[in-house]
């Protein structure tokens, strides 16, 4: 089985004009940030989970790190690669275990779990208007 390569940000199944477009200047981290949430959807599905779409803060992570810059910049660039070294082998996994015929949830529900663990931490970098006019 070939593993899922997140090198490209895979395009969703809809009219371009549709798509949802990363915020100007965002670049790689952008991308990657979209890549990983259509990764984390795949495993919803396995899971059984219906994502929610995604809010606000989560749509305008890439660019609060664009603002901020610096540190918190970096700490996200590699957090997102760590996200994604962490979706493609259990992607992988996942669709081996689907594809032997056994149940890919309970598995699937401990990956869409750490995926969450791990974003919101990296969510957590972006600061609050009051930590921002403090500071």
């Amino acid at each position: 089985m070939t593993p899922v390569d997140f090198s490209e940000s895979p395009r969703p199944a809809m009219p371009v004009a549709d798509r949802p477009q990363a915020a100007p200047g965002t670049g790689a981290l952008a991308l990657r940030w979209e890549a990983i949430h259509t990764a984390a959807g795949a495993v919803a599905a396995f899971a059984g989970i219906v994502a929610q779409p995604l809010g606000e803060e989560v749509r305008n992570f890439p660019e609060a790190m664009r603002e901020f810059g610096g540190w918190r910049r970096n700490v996200a660039l590699q957090g997102v690669e760590d996200l994604a070294a962490i979706l493609d082998p259990g992607l992988a996994a996942l669709l081996a275990v689907h594809d032997s015929g056994t149940d890919a949830a309970p598995a699937a529900i401990a990956l869409w779990q750490e995926f969450l663990t791990a974003r919101d931490a990296l969510l957590a970098l972006a600061p609050s208007l009051t930590e921002e006019l403090t500071a």
